[in-house]
C-alpha cells in the first residue's frame, strides 16, 4: 500500500475541538493503570479545555460483569475523575451526543460499518477453519516464522465462497492490512515507523458469530465519537498502525496518538495482577485516601518540571502537559506512595480526618468484640482529642486502629513476656510497674497531665538507675499490649487515671505467671 504518514501532533486545536476518552473493559475491577490511563485523559482535557468522553467496552459478553462495571465507575468517581459525556449511571441519563456510550448498545453502527468495509473489497469474508489456521501456526513455528495469516481466503471467487458456505462455514470477517510501512508521530515517543508485515497478516474484525473485535470497535467508536487524542498504555503501541489502517479505511481522521510508559513493580517488571496488588479498591481498603492516590498516579509518568511533589486535582489540571510525560517505565513505589498518603492525611482538617478513620477504627473494635472483648464503640467526638496523638502516625486512615483501639476495650490481654525489657528480669520488672504504679496514683486526677506524668516517672528512673527506655517499654506494654504507640504520657493521659492503673495492677499479675 505504500508509505502512510500522518499529520504529525498538535496541541493548538481549538477547544471544543479536543476529544479524548477513556474506554475501559468491565472484564475485572477498576485497577491502577486504567486508573492512570484515565487520570491522564482528564487531565488532559481539562488543561487544554476539551471533552472527557467515558466509553464502556462491554462485548466480551462471556467475562464481562455488571459487579466490575460498577466498581470502576465508583471507582472513578471516587477518585473524582468525572466525565462530560458518558453511559448512564446509577439512575442518571447517560450525557453526550455520541451516545450510545456502551458498545453492546452499538452493534448496529459495528455492522453497518462492516458491511461498507466489505462493499468496498477493504475487507472480506474468511472460512478458514480453527483447525486450518492452527495448522498454518504450526507449520510457521516448525519454519521459526512469526506467526502471520497466510492470506488463504483473500481473494476467494464468488464460487469458491458460496461452496464453503454450502459446507455450512460461517465467515469471519477479515481487514485487508496491505503493505507498506505505517508511520505516525507519538506526543510522547515521536516519531513510530512499523511494517505492515509485523501485523500478523489481515485481521479478524468481526467474529463468525457476528461479534466485532476490540480493534475494530474502538477506531469505529473512535471516529463516530469524533475523538481528537487517544492517550493509552504503551502496551498498546503495536496496535497503532492497525487502527490508523482502520481509521483511514473508514475515511476518518486520525486522531493523534500519546502512549503513556508501562508502569513496572520494583524488579522492572510489568505491573499485573498476578504478581502485583492493582485494584484501586484493595488501596482503598487499607485506607490509602484519594487525593494521595491521584497526586501519586499522576507521578507515574509525568514530571511538574520542578522539585514539588503534592498536587491537588485541580493543581494537576492547571499544570499537565502531555510533553513532560516520559517515555521510560514507570516504577510502582509503595513507599513513596504511602509518604504521599500521610502528607495528605495531614492536611486533612479535623472533621474530615475524624469522619475517613472512625470506619477503620470501628471495624477493628467488632473485630475484637467478635473475640469476646468488651469494647465501647467510638464516636467523633472520641476520636477528636486523640488526633494530636496520631495524625503524624497515620501512614494509612487503617493504621488508626493500632494506634488507639486499646482505649475503647475494657479488659487488655497482655502477653506477659513482652513485658519485660531486655535488660530487665521478670523480679526487677514487677517491681518496677509497681513503683511507676505508685508515681502515677500519686499524680492524681486533677494534675493528670502529661507533663506531670514524665516528670515523675524520669524522677523515678533517676533515682533507681535505670534506663528510661527500660521502664517506659514495660509500662506501654502494660497499658496498651502493645510495644509501638503514640507518645507514652499523652497515651496515659488519654487512657485515664483509673483505667491506667488498673492495667498496671493486671499486668503485675500477668508477671507471676513468668515466675
Amino acid at each position: 500500500m505504500g508509505l502512510v504518514r500522518v499529520p504529525g501532533p498538535s496541541l493548538t486545536l481549538p477547544p471544543m475541538a479536543t476529544r479524548c476518552r477513556i474506554a475501559p473493559s468491565p472484564t475485572g475491577p477498576l485497577h491502577i493503570g486504567t486508573a492512570r490511563t484515565a487520570l491522564f485523559n482528564f487531565l488532559f482535557a481539562r488543561h487544554v479545555g476539551g471533552t472527557f468522553v467515558l466509553r464502556i467496552e462491554d462485548t466480551d459478553v462471556a467475562r464481562s460483569t455488571l459487579g466490575n462495571e460498577r466498581d470502576i465507575l465508583e471507582g472513578l468517581h471516587w477518585l473524582g475523575i468525572t466525565w462530560d459525556e458518558g453511559p448512564e449511571v446509577a439512575g442518571q441519563p447517560a450525557r453526550g451526543p455520541y451516545g450510545p456510550y456502551r458498545q453492546m448498545q452499538r452493534l448496529d453502527l459495528y455492522r453497518t460499518a462492516s458491511d461498507r468495509l466489505l462493499s468496498e473489497d477493504k475487507a472480506y469474508p474468511c472460512y478458514c477453519t480453527p483447525d486450518e489456521l492452527a495448522a498454518d501456526r504450526a507449520a510457521q513455528e516448525a519454519t521459526h516464522q512469526p506467526p502471520r495469516y497466510v492470506g488463504r481466503c483473500a481473494h476467494l471467487t464468488a464460487e469458491q465462497r458460496r461452496a464453503r458456505e454450502a459446507e455450512g462455514r460461517r465467515p469471519a470477517v477479515r481487514f485487508r492490512v496491505g503493505e507498506g510501512v505505517v508511520a505516525f508521530d507519538d506526543l510522547i515517543r515521536g516519531h513510530v515507523e512499523i511494517d505492515t508485515t509485523a501485523l500478523g497478516g489481515d485481521l479478524v474484525i468481526v467474529r463468525s458469530n457476528g461479534t466485532p473485535l476490540y480493534h475494530f470497535t474502538v477506531c469505529v467508536d473512535d471516529a463516530a465519537m469524533a475523538i481528537s487524542h487517544v492517550i493509552r498504555g504503551e502496551d498498546h503501541l503495536s496496535n497503532t498502525p492497525r487502527h490508523i489502517l482502520l481509521f483511514r479505511a473508514l475515511g476518518a481522521d486520525v486522531p493523534t496518538f500519546a502512549h503513556l510508559p508501562l508502569i513496572l513493580n520494583a524488579d522492572r517488571s510489568k505491573m499485573s495482577k498476578r504478581k502485583s496488588q492493582t485494584a484501586i479498591d484493595d488501596y482503598r481498603a487499607e485506607g490509602f485516601i484519594k487525593e494521595a492516590i491521584v497526586n501519586y498516579l499522576a507521578l507515574l509518568g509525568w514530571s511538574p518540571g520542578t522539585e514539588e511533589e503534592i498536587f491537588s486535582l485541580e493543581q494537576l489540571g492547571e499544570r499537565f502537559e502531555l510533553e513532560r510525560v516520559h517515555s521510560g517505565g514507570a516504577v510502582f513505589d509503595r513507599e513513596r506512595l504511602e509518604w504521599l498518603n500521610g502528607q495528605w492525611i495531614r492536611r486533612l482538617p479535623d472533621e474530615d480526618l475524624v469522619e475517613r478513620v472512625l470506619p477503620y477504627l470501628v471495624t477493628r473494635l467488632e473485630e475484637r468484640r467478635a473475640e469476646g472483648a468488651t469494647v465501647h464503640m467510638p464516636s467523633g467526638d472520641d476520636i477528636v482529642p486523640l488526633l494530636p496523638l496520631v495524625r503524624e502516625r497515620l501512614p494509612l486512615l487503617g493504621s488508626i486502629a493500632d494506634l488507639v483501639d486499646f482505649l475503647f476495650v475494657d479488659e487488655l490481654a497482655v502477653e506477659p513476656a513482652l513485658l519485660v525489657p531486655k535488660r530487665w528480669d521478670v523480679a526487677t520488672t514487677a517491681a518496677a510497674l509497681g513503683d511507676a504504679r505508685q508515681v502515677i496514683a500519686d499524680v492524681g486526677s486533677i494534675s493528670f497531665e502529661a507533663d506531670e506524668l514524665e516528670a515523675g516517672l524520669r524522677a523515678l528512673v533517676d533515682a533507681r538507675g535505670w534506663k528510661a527506655g527500660d521502664l517506659f517499654m514495660a509500662i506501654r506494654v502494660a497499658i496498651t499490649g502493645r510495644t509501638a504507640t503514640p507518645p507514652l504520657f499523652d497515651t496515659l493521659v488519654a487512657l485515664g487515671l483509673e483505667r491506667a492503673l488498673a492495667r498496671l495492677d493486671a499486668a503485675r499479675e500477668a508477671l507471676e505467671d513468668l515466675t
